[in-house]
């Protein structure tokens, strides 16, 4: 049997030691010293927008010859180091802080005499921490309480926490916070809805390994509602009820992934749903998943956001991309198994409604892509964002190359194979190399002539979309393709689309389908019988906006100035930011608009759309 190593050069006998490789996107030395434990001890400042506390490292030397460690930071205030020995004594470190990289933060550096077993730090957050937002009463909506949550992904937690801020360090932690009263604090460990509140004193634990970028607290008014044995929904107390009818199904969700892939190993599942301002759909930290809210619209119909961040627990959260360029590991795996939730709890066509639409804007990304960028397995990100790396390649061409192999080799043979992945590598950082060696043992080797070594290497290392890539299909969507042709032509109104019922799915098909403008009176009409001004889905909102900019209708500003003002998730928000930006008067409203929406917005938002702004104003001189 040829072996896909005769194409694909990469070593893959000697994963294990080309993980010893340090992050480029850390300052870690992971290769001598690892940390195993944190334990925190830390008060949340609303008034000075500051955490400022301790955090106790426990370290695994590798190199015996080892002196110094260096953890990543960004932004922080260190105040002192200690070494603690064996007894728990405590001594006086020397340490200094590096020079600052505008990515990488600044490297603190610690100096030990001989190597102790811990190490503890001092120091503060910067009001501005690139991985935490803070909210004013106002920003919220409930109007009487502040707000902080955290965003870690991809390397945020040095903002808050100095630590080795790499997913090739997996860690435990123990966390004792102090909040005002009568706030709630949630982490990413052992939360109970039935945990008092009001004394501002809360203790957390999490005794499975996690990597940095799973490290997440919030803290607010929130309440909790229970939906079934092992899951609730936190949310503020006006958003609660509404968040736990939608999200009632999380248990049958979990139930369908157990009997595909084994135990859910994490306790506990819930959701925490956030303020609007969250800059991303979900967050899949371990037993409280961070959601925003936009996927809240009354059916349903957005709930796979769930499976995707339930998934995270058994591909990102269970077994790990030990670097960023190795992505595809978590969110390829992820969105692969998110559709087979979906298909589980809501049926076939659901998921295969979805599959279209996800592989519709990957093409549309990829168009914009680097070829580089194409790519499942990247190079590494030497002097790159990591979050440069979050791309549809990871997400869906990850999970088209794996409905690839589930079509070759057959249902029941590959998800054998996908759930003894998980079992082989559960709590383990593992790069793509490990993933290719296991895929040729487990996979090819046992089922010889179903692939070919040039299939896989077009999938893993080829830009593009490999000859192999089957599209999905939708029969509804055959459907809204044809009352769509009809309505173009004139032989239908648009009154009988909005009869037809559409769900949330089929009507995004009908909009990324429609021509790239469209006249007045076009708009007029299909406004005024679907209502897409002023929509509470995002989904719609983020594909109709913007054909009304290209389009130069007008009549939907106000509706877009709400929109963007209202909500901060990156993704639903960008497509419109960046039609606007692409003619003067559109860049002239935008920045208008920017000046009102930013103080709501999260930093990692504002950092997108500003970018978007400078490349829009150096381009129109």
């Amino acid at each position: 049997m040829p072996s896909i190593y005769t194409v694909l050069p990469v070593l893959a006998l000697f994963a294990v030691s080309a993980q010893a490789a340090n992050d480029p996107n850390s300052y870690a030395e992971t290769d001598k010293v690892r940390v195993t434990d944190l334990a925190l001890d830390v008060h949340v400042a609303f008034k000075s927008r500051q955490i400022i506390g301790k955090v106790e490292l426990s370290l695994d030397w590798r190199d015996k010859g080892a002196r110094e460690l260096k953890l990543d930071t960004r932004d922080l205030s260190i105040a002192t180091v200690e070494l603690v020995d064996a007894a728990g004594k405590a001594s006086p470190a020397k340490f200094s802080l590096g020079a600052t990289d505008k990515i990488l933060g600044t490297p603190l550096l610690i100096e030990f005499g001989e190597q102790t077993p811990k190490v503890r730090v001092s120091y503060a957050t910067n009001p501005n921490a690139s991985g935490l937002q803070w909210l004013s009463e106002a920003q919220t909506a409930g109007k009487k309480h502040p707000f902080l949550f955290s965003q870690s992904q991809a390397i945020h937690a040095r903002s808050w926490v100095p630590l080795q801020d790499t997913p090739a360090v997996r860690f435990t932690y123990k966390a004792d916070v102090h909040v005002p009263k009568p706030l709630r604090a949630v982490m990413s460990a052992d939360n109970s809805p039935d945990a008092m509140v009001g004394g501002g004193e809360f203790h957390f634990e999490m005794d499975k390994p996690i990597p940095s970028y799973l490290l997440a607290i919030a803290v607010g008014d929130i309440a909790v509602k229970t939906t079934g044995p092992r899951t609730a929904v936190y949310a503020e107390p006006s958003m609660v009820d509404k968040a736990a009818k939608e999200f009632e199904d999380t248990e049958k969700m979990i139930v369908a992934t157990e009997k595909l892939y084994g135990d859910y190993r994490w306790g506990r599942y819930d959701i925490l749903v956030l303020p609007p301002s969250f800059p991303f759909g979900g967050m899949e930290n371990p037993r409280m998943t961070f959601a925003t809210p936009t996927v809240i619209v009354g059916d349903k119909s957005l709930t796979s956001l769930v499976a995707h961040e339930l998934a995270h627990s058994w591909s990102g959260n269970l077994v790990t991309n030990s670097s960023w360029k190795d992505i595809w590991l978590n969110e390829g795996f992820t969105s692969y198994v998110e559709n087979r939730i979906v298909e589980a709890v809501y049926g076939r066509e659901q998921g295969d409604m979805e599959d279209v639409i996800s592989q519709f804007g990957l093409k549309k990304e990829m168009a914009d892509l680097a070829p580089k960028d194409q790519l499942l397995i990247l190079a590494p990100l030497d002097g790159r964002d990591p979050d440069e790396a979050l791309t549809d390649v990871a997400y869906i061409k990850g999970a088209w190359f794996l409905t690839f192999l589930e079509k070759r080799y057959g249902r029941p043979a590959f998800d054998a194979f996908l759930r003894g992945w998980f079992d082989a590598h559960a709590f383990q950082s593992v790069d793509s190399d490990v993933f290719v060696a296991y895929l040729q043992k487990n996979l090819v080797d046992k089922h010889p002539g179903k692939t070919k070594p040039a299939e896989l290497d077009a999938w893993l290392r080829q830009p593009g979309l490999p000859e192999t890539a089957e599209p999905a299909k939708s029969v509804r969507f055959d459907k809204v393709d044809a009352a769509r042709a009809e309505w173009l032509a004139g032989k239908r109104d648009a009154a009988t689309l909005a009869g037809a019922k559409w769900s949330t799915q089929e009507t995004v098909r009908f909009l990324e389908g429609l021509p790239e403008k469209l006249d007045a009176k076009q708009l007029t009409e299909l406004d005024g019988a679907l209502h897409f001004n002023g929509t509470a889905n995002g989904e719609i909102a983020q594909r109709w906006y913007p054909l009304t900019v290209r389009s130069g209708f007008a009549a939907a500003r106000p509706s877009i100035e709400k929109f963007l003002t209202g909500i901060g998730r990156r993704k639903l928000i960008m497509p419109t930011w960046e039609a606007l930006m692409a003619t003067p008067d559109g860049l002239a409203f935008a920045e208008g608009v920017f000046a009102k929406a930013r103080q709501g917005y999260h930093p990692i938002t504002t950092t997108s759309v500003q970018a978007a702004l400078d490349k829009a104003k150096k381009k129109n001189g």
